[in-house]
């Protein structure tokens, strides 16, 4: 029996080679994963074929591997990991118990053993990959709004998808993890099997619903990235050709917010002057993120993002700044809060030749922030004046700042309804003053100047309103027509 096993282990299947000889180093593919139920993230499909899942109840005990012999261990280790490619149905709870709960066992087995090492398994990492492939790379599930209708789930309600294969998932990923970062792994060897192809229907895998899948696919993808060189520039396209697909077609991706956590840690180690693939980066993908409606689910990320691009080179600033008016909200009240907050870190990095560039159209949008009938947003634009940093920049160019944003303070004094913010505007109209008491009263005088023609227009348009009025009764009582020019 075990002689027919290790002529198996001999028998090895085609690989899809991706040379890499392109003028930059590099050369990318695309590579599609479809789903029954989702839309692909790539343009073109692998020409590979999975075979058909074993039969589940060809699934049999078998003894652990340290109460072996030792040189049958290699044949009874290749024969757990064949047995470990059969898939069970957990479609009912009740159908195939036992054999679920071995092959559970199974999979437990192998994770101690890459982790502890206590057997060396570099001789069986295609059979391997294979069994991981079969396991993870499924059809996901329809998405919870193809079902319902609704546009988006709260995360924080108890009935968020829970994947009942998980008891089987969860320990398949162990594998994968403790495989990618284990010291027996030879990358050489090793990227031949976790190539492009797997990257991409790892990545695709990114939609799922269940937060405990993306977060263990979070953690692999991150050590890939960490541990296979090679793979990085794809792994970046990769991502980006994920978020251009969220942005511009679905607007609808459950891994956005995981994504952006490892582009994070990606953006951190980039080395100075940061290459033009990069920075092309911030402005396509990250800027135009801002604009779904979703963004508050993983707009904390976002920030972080951009924060880092512009801590590493001051120069992007001025994009940063101009992209965030551009997708500024009109109507979401909470969106607004978001990108306040987001613009202030933002400006905490800001050197001045960069503000002065924005600073005009910056509070133009900051004027009609603090104006805001909503008290969140009129308060959140307040605070701006709390960090000493813009202060500075404030301070610097205040003879451009202070009379576009003059009227707002003084219409906020005159007319919000809420105490809290008036509150906060006297404190800022009170450090311009104590700032420049001479620019204050001059555009204290053009503010008092326009009020004043203001009201002098309105009185003329209630008189001209009042003679047609008047007019209008005569031509009644007549019963003529009456022109008026």
């Amino acid at each position: 029996m075990f002689n027919k096993i290790i002529k198996r282990a001999h028998r090895k299947s085609g690989k899809v080679a991706f040379p890499e000889n392109s003028t930059n180093g590099h050369q990318f593919y695309e590579v599609v994963v479809k789903h029954a139920s989702r839309s692909s993230t790539f343009d073109s499909e692998p020409q590979t074929t999975a075979a058909p899942p074993p039969n589940q109840t060809a699934i049999e005990s078998l003894p652990p591997l340290k109460e072996v012999a030792a040189s049958d261990r290699s044949a009874l280790f290749l024969r757990k990991i064949q047995q470990c490619c059969s898939l069970c149905d957990f479609s009912d709870t009740l159908k195939f118990i036992v054999e679920k709960e071995i092959k559970r066992q199974t999979l437990y087995e192998l994770v101690d053993v890459i982790q502890s090492s206590s057997f060396p398994f570099s001789e069986f990492q295609e059979e391997l990959i294979g069994m991981v492939s079969v396991n993870i790379f499924r059809c996901l599930p329809p998405a919870s709004h193809e079902n319902t209708g609704t546009e988006t789930v709260d995360p924080e309600e108890d009935d968020t998808y829970m994947d009942p294969s998980w008891a089987h998932l969860q320990l398949v990923y162990e594998i994968l993890m403790r495989y990618i970062v284990s010291p027996e792994t030879d990358i050489k060897i090793a990227k031949r099997y976790v190539d492009h192809v797997f990257v991409l229907k790892l990545m695709d895998l990114f939609d799922s619903e269940d937060q405990r899948e993306r977060e263990y696919l979070k953690t692999i993808l991150h050590r890939i990235y960490g541990k296979f060189m090679v793979h990085r520039p794809f792994i970046r396209k990769a991502i980006n050709n994920i978020f251009y697909r969220f942005i511009f077609e679905t607007q609808r991706h459950n891994g956005i917010c995981e994504l952006l956590e490892i582009m994070a840690s990606i953006i951190n180690g980039f080395a100075l002057p940061m290459k033009e693939e990069h920075k092309l980066f911030l402005i396509r993908a990250l800027i135009p993120l801002h604009k779904p409606k979703c963004v508050s689910a993983y707009h904390q990320n976002l920030s972080y993002c951009v924060v880092q691009f512009v801590e590493k080179d001051g120069r992007l600033a001025d994009p940063v700044i101009k992209g965030l008016l551009k997708y500024w909200p009109v109507t979401n009240c909470h969106k607004e809060v978001l990108f306040l907050g987001e613009l202030e870190e933002v400006l905490e990095s800001t050197q001045p030749p960069e503000f002065v560039r924005c600073m005009a159209s910056l509070f133009r949008q900051i004027g009609r922030c603090l104006n805001s009938p909503h008290f969140q947003v009129a308060e959140r634009a307040l605070y701006l004046w709390n960090n000493e940093h813009i202060i500075s920049l404030v301070a610097q160019n205040r003879s451009a700042i202070l009379p576009i944003i003059f009227d707002a303070l003084e219409n906020n004094m005159k007319s919000h309804w809420n105490r809290a913010v008036h509150g906060l505007t006297a404190n800022v109209r009170k450090m311009f003053q104590e700032m420049d008491g001479e620019l204050f009263e001059e555009c204290q005088k053009k503010y008092l100047e326009k009020e004043a023609s203001a009201t002098e227009v309105e009185e003329k348009r209630e008189l001209i309103w009042k003679q047609l009025e008047a007019v209008a009764a005569q031509a009644v009582v007549s019963d003529e027509m009456v022109l008026v020019n």
